[in-house]
């Protein structure tokens, strides 16, 4: 039985659906000039039924509520039911259609004008002004200090650069090769938790090769080294597949993040590169959060270790593209974020083992518009801590351990490239209770980081810079 939302599955299950059976879904566009726009308007302004636009839905705004009048209307308002003629998935598609055009009107609306440097912004706890600190920088994508005094960085176009002094170095020579067209790129930097006394530094990036076809290939891959007099020195391999497992250089969905826990164990994401079936296949690296030890060997305890068809490797999987990860400094937890297709983008409690469910439920469409499934859950798969319609774009995620914003300590922070803003997300007991936009329309946040000086610093694309948020008294 196709299962919606546990509200709504029984609903689905009983009401008839006949058309389109043999032309396949159709884009939730077309269906809503189809149906909806000669009453709501064109643009969901409204007309002889209701604006979809404005801050009130009568016959409720949450998912379920939305799907339920699509499916059996209102007759004593005058809306038709429309559960006969649309399917499960393209009435799932349509609800994302309505919640990407309403978000967009009321961020359009709310759009103020670009902000100057002396701007103060006002949030629920705290006042902050922005800082630039590295004003000029090639797509920074990841961003992490080696000790107070020294920020690492990277740049998607291949650089590994260091920050110290108010002053930005020369790439470091020697660094690994890479692919950055498309999504591909340098990624995530992380220093070993013991940094200040063996010097490692972890990568992972986009790996071109080239396969036994001639093609030119690309997987994301994890290797460590050290820096020393500017050059990167004592590579080591972390990670890495066969080439059969590589795809078209370039593309989509690298993922890639990394976070150490309290143990020591190294845990990194990587992205299913635009083939979605294989997040579900344990023999692929494709759409998985790993776990090894800091020198890449395997645990002898990690879930799949003793299953011969599946990558010992392998922690989690069922995920698209996860771009955010780190563990809760209060219990350990470890939280991941990652980009939904269109809409049902994800924050999630990573668990050994537990398959997340990608592509067979999620709460987005297909970017043409065209559903994916009906199926936003199914028995034996995670449902997300929370997930955002339209989609954010998430980005990098931390935890926030400093004090300069006492009132956010152990909040976690969430950037957005797609919305352009860093979201302040407060978890109580594995449960999201409040969530906060702190900056908007600043840039694309490709990466967020606490500073050993205990001030918020985000990596941001489009204007390419590096900025910190530093509070300003109420």
């Amino acid at each position: 039985m196709p299962r919606y939302l546990p509200a709504t599955a029984l609903l689905f299950a009983t009401i008839s659906l006949t058309a389109c059976a043999d032309e396949g879904p159709r884009d939730s566009e077309k269906i809503y000039r189809e149906f909806c726009a000669s009453c709501h308007g064109p643009n969901l302004e409204g007309g002889s039924a209701p604006s979809m636009l404005d801050d009130e839905w009568i016959n409720g705004g949450s998912d379920e509520e939305l799907a339920r009048s699509i499916i059996v209307g209102n007759l004593e308002k005058g809306m038709p039911a429309w559960g006969s003629v649309l399917s499960d998935a393209e009435t799932r598609a349509l609800v994302v259609y309505l919640r990407e055009k309403r978000s967009g009107f009321q961020r359009k609306r709310d759009t103020l004008p670009a902000p100057d440097a002396d701007q103060v912004f006002e949030t629920e706890h705290h006042n902050f002004r922005v800082e630039t600190v590295v004003p000029e920088i090639d797509t920074p994508w990841s961003i992490n200090w080696l000790n107070p005094e020294t920020m690492i960085v990277t740049e998607k176009t291949g650089g590994l650069k260091l920050f110290a002094n108010g002053k930005l170095s020369p790439a470091i020579k020697g660094t690994p090769k890479v692919v950055s067209s498309g999504q591909a790129g340098l990624l995530e930097v992380a220093p070993h938790p013991d940094y200040a006394t063996n010097g490692w530094i972890y990568l992972t990036y986009s790996e071109p090769l080239t396969n036994a076809d001639g093609d030119d290939v690309a997987l994301t891959k994890v290797v460590r080294g050290r820096i020393k007099s500017g050059t990167w020195i004592d590579q080591q391999t972390i990670f890495e597949t066969d080439i059969e497992h590589y795809r078209k250089a370039g593309g989509v969905h690298y993922g890639s993040r990394i976070a150490f826990d309290q143990n020591g164990y190294l845990f990194f994401t990587m992205g299913e590169r635009g083939a979605q079936d294989l997040a579900q296949e344990l023999g692929r690296p494709n759409g998985k959060v790993f776990r090894l030890h800091d020198d890449g060997s395997v645990p002898a305890d990690n879930p799949f270790v003793n299953n011969a068809a599946a990558l010992p490797a392998i922690w989690s999987y069922g995920h698209r593209n996860p771009q955010g990860l780190d563990f809760d400094p209060r219990d350990g937890t470890l939280w991941e974020t990652e980009h939904g297709p269109r809409g049902g983008d994800e924050l999630n409690i990573i668990r050994p083992g537990a398959n997340y469910g990608w592509p067979i439920i999620t709460y987005g469409m297909n970017y043409n518009g065209k559903p994916i499934t009906a199926e936003t859950a199914r028995d034996g798969m995670e449902q997300p801590a929370t997930h955002w319609t339209p989609s954010l774009a998430v980005c990098g995620i931390d935890f926030y351990e400093g004090t300069k914003f006492p009132h956010w300590t152990g909040n976690l922070m969430v950037g957005a490239l797609a919305q352009q803003h860093i979201r302040r997300v407060e978890i109580a007991n594995g449960q999201v209770i409040a969530q906060e936009i702190l900056l908007q329309d600043y840039g694309r946040v490709r990466d967020v980081a606490n500073g050993p000086d205990g001030y918020i610093y985000l990596a941001l694309n489009n204007p390419d810079k590096i900025v910190r948020l530093v509070p300003v008294e109420k």
